[in-house]
């Protein structure tokens, strides 16, 4: 006789709609991001048909930042979702709390970042390297926790 698994209670903490955006939006900040780099001039990448603005340095300059806002205001507004709507029947699970911690370190090296570019701000080498190493370092171990996660189908949060 077979034996009935276990059953894991989980559920989305976003409409499908919502999660289309978020993806999307993860799709083009880390595009834009890696844009930044010389990278997909160096290695050809732009000059396939229709990737050309990858090379654009001010191109994904502002793409990144626009996405970033955008980034920013959907953060809020699930983190407000969260607290006040959905606290008392979901749980955050472990790999969704690391997500969160993971992603807080990406916005604020990211906002630092953003102050760097200001002029006038006077930020010394050593922290700008930190900032940098922090906020790539930080956006490479959320996309693999979130490899790991999309591949053994963790959650981000569990119904109470």
């Amino acid at each position: 006789m077979r034996q009935p698994q276990a059953t894991v209670k989980t559920a989305a903490l976003m409409a499908p709609p919502m999660r289309a955006f978020y993806l999307t939006l993860l799709v083009f900040m880390g595009l834009s991001g890696f844009g930044q780099m010389p990278i997909f001039k160096r290695y050809y990448i732009a000059d396939l048909p229709g990737l050309g603005w990858l090379a654009q340095f001010y191109t994904t300059h502002y793409i990144h930042y626009l996405g970033a806002i955008l980034f920013l205001v959907l953060a809020a507004y699930m983190a407000v979702d969260y607290v006040v709507l959905k606290r008392r029947s979901r749980k955050i699970t472990i790999t969704g709390w690391i997500r969160c911690i993971l992603l807080g370190v990406v916005l604020v090296s990211g906002v630092f970042l953003v102050i760097r570019n200001l002029s006038g701000s006077n930020l010394s080498a050593t922290f700008i390297i930190l900032l940098d190493l922090s906020h790539l370092g930080s956006v490479m171990a959320f996309l693999l926790l979130s490899l790991y996660c999309l591949i053994f189908r963790k959650k981000w949060t569990t119904l109470n």
